[in-house]
């Protein structure tokens, strides 16, 4: 009688198991924004600089055709290795964080080596054992908060081999792990309320004080964090209960022999040594002065690089590992994240396609004609979806505060909005669909450690995306109308 389901069951399977990896999926990307380059027409709006925003911004009005730039097999071929470094990009390049990902690799090779990890799990489990779920609600806040506060967002990479493991031995599998990072970070960048790279940067490029509809962004920041952090706990708790409801369950044991390999080859003792104590306060002393370095010290990749790699010599002489094994341990731990910082530059090499083949601004250009004439509360509601458009060709807040609010905040204007609301709708959208950007590279990023495909997640967080934008759409409309 089982058999009907049993089939489907495989069938569901076996698509998954064919569902193109996350380079493929950037690739074919690049190469369709390389086919609208032959289709679109070329454009640009002039750029002058803005002092405010310390770059140069696209000016309203001044959109004029320009002679085709199309891109083609050479370009699409060169095009994730531009992605590492572009001097002229408005988009931050992915050069800087690529090499991050490949020191915080071997930061946690060289912690790994030393069993700290492990047998702190291990002591952490016992522990709490029965209240594990409790985890969850705490750590999406300290996420959001991280979030909502300076983007918390490529920082984020670090948690996830540490996170991931705590998860799998808690009974939870891989996706909760990347849901707590990914989601509790996302959430707060959705509901940006001090964020310098969404809020602040949009703000100032619109022409308004930040400060302006704070309220609302609070309203979304505590409402969808709400949603959040109820939708995984859920999640997880329907999991522990019966691990064939996973969204990874075909993964299920085998993300456990992955991530609790080390527990699970033979017993070990619950119990830290003195030495694997102080590396453990060391680590935790490591990711609290990059948090400070980041939000207080203008911090960015290369001096959290700095950060990981004088950690991981610290580690390796206080755990006597040897010059040979601490070496050895840091190379395999960074070659272990090497697939991840190549995703990094396949992702922004589809911007620089579309740079270099002059359709950016076309589209921008578009938008813009769309919001036309249109009333207040439709104007709000569609520059969300616009917005959201844009974020899939321009992940970056920074990237797309730049290029969109200079032109789309001003028509705010004639439909009788706040530009504010233009802000809110911006970094509302770009949060949102950052939750599942195929070109944002914290998603495959993320994805990629916790080794979970991209059909997967999409199966796990459809139904809680579907949530958040009715959620968002109510609290766009009503601030509208008051």
């Amino acid at each position: 009688m089982d058999s009907a389901p049993e089939l489907e069951k495989d069938k569901s399977q076996d698509l998954a198991s064919r569902f193109p990896t996350a380079y493929s999926i950037l690739f074919l990307l690049i190469i369709l924004m390389a086919g609208l380059t032959w289709i679109m027409p070329a454009g640009k709006f002039d750029r002058e600089m803005n002092e405010a925003v310390g770059r140069e911004v696209a000016v309203a009005g001044t959109y004029h055709e320009v002679e085709p730039n199309p891109q083609g097999i050479v370009e699409v071929m060169l095009a994730p290795g531009a992605g590492f470094y572009d001097p002229d990009s408005y988009v931050a390049n992915a050069i800087d964080v690529a090499l991050f990902v490949l020191f915080l690799g071997g930061f946690l090779g060289v912690v790994n080596a030393t069993g700290a990890i492990d047998t702190g799990i291990r002591s952490a489990m016992v522990h709490l054992k029965g209240h594990e779920i409790w985890m969850i609600p705490i750590l999406m806040s300290l996420f959001a908060i991280g979030g909502t506060t300076y983007g918390m967002a490529e920082e984020t990479l670090a948690f996830y081999a540490l996170l991931i493991p705590v998860m799998m031995a808690a009974g939870y599998d891989s996706v909760t792990g990347v849901a707590i990072i990914l989601v509790g970070a996302g959430i707060g960048v959705l509901g940006s309320t001090i964020n310098p790279f969404a809020t602040v940067i949009a703000a100032n490029a619109a022409g308004i004080p930040f400060t302006d509809g704070i309220i609302p962004r609070f309203v979304i920041l505590l409402g969808g964090l709400v949603i959040c952090i109820a939708y995984v706990m859920v999640y997880a708790h329907r999991v522990k209960r019966d691990p064939s409801r996973s969204a990874v369950a075909k993964q299920f044991e085998e993300h456990k022999a992955f991530f609790l390999k080390r527990q699970e080859a033979e017993e070990h003792s619950d119990h830290l040594t003195g030495i694997q104590s102080v590396v453990l306060v060391l680590f935790a002393v490591t990711f609290a002065v990059m948090i400070w370095g980041v939000s207080s010290q203008g911090w960015w990749m290369a001096q959290m690089g700095a950060l990981f790699l004088g950690a991981a010599i610290v580690i390796g002489v206080i755990a006597r590992l040897g010059e040979k094994g601490l070496t050895n341990h840091f190379v395999d731990g960074a070659r272990e994240l090497l697939g991840v910082a190549l995703v990094v530059g396949l992702a922004r090499g589809i911007v620089v396609i579309m740079e270099n083949g002059l359709i950016a601004d076309p589209m921008l250009h578009s938008a813009a004609q769309a919001l036309d004439g249109v009333g207040g509360l439709a104007f709000v509601n569609l520059m969300f979806w616009i917005e959201a458009a844009m974020s899939f060709l321009v992940p970056s807040s920074s990237g797309l505060a730049v290029l969109s609010m200079p032109i789309l905040a001003p028509l705010a204007d004639f439909a009788g909005v706040g530009r504010d609301l233009v802000v809110t709708a911006y970094q509302s959208a770009n949060g949102l669909v950052n939750f599942i950007n195929p070109t944002f590279a914290v998603v495959v990023g993320g994805l990629a450690i916790g080794r979970v495909s991209y059909d997967r997640w999409l199966a796990f967080i459809w139904p809680l995306l579907l949530i958040l934008i009715l959620f968002i759409t109510v609290v766009l409309s009503i601030s509208t109308l008051l």
